[in-house]
């Protein structure tokens, strides 16, 4: 199966337990995979035939900046249920994390990996 990337697509909106995380607009960065079959698109050079990485990279900011989720488990499930939902999309891996979260520690997260 082939593979889409979509690396570090940073974004700012609310993700967290702590108050203050509840109204503070604080850096997210995700990563996603998505797994599908680029043979038809690869052969005819329409981006009709592919998974438009960029419009998926945009439906994932919005996601991200209007949601306002507890766990970084819990955003990257919502991720996985959207990249699912688009054309040819058969598998993705998410990753979701949280710059500066824990002292000491460049970053923390979570990663799954959902398929239709």
């Amino acid at each position: 199966m082939d593979k889409i990337l979509i690396q570090n697509l940073r974004v700012q909106g609310i993700l967290g337990v702590n108050d203050w995380e509840r109204t503070t607009l604080r850096e997210i960065v995700v990563n996603v995979t998505l797994f599908t079959d680029t043979r038809r698109g690869a052969q005819s050079d329409d981006i009709t035939d592919c998974a438009d990485y960029s419009q998926a990279a945009k439906e994932i900011r919005a996601l991200v900046e209007g949601t306002r989720r507890f766990t970084v488990e819990a955003l990257a499930e919502d991720i996985a249920i959207l990249c699912l939902s688009r054309p040819g999309v058969q598998k993705v891996t998410v990753r979701v994390e949280k710059p500066g979260a824990v002292t000491g520690v460049e970053s923390v997260g979570v990663e799954i990996e959902r398929g239709n």
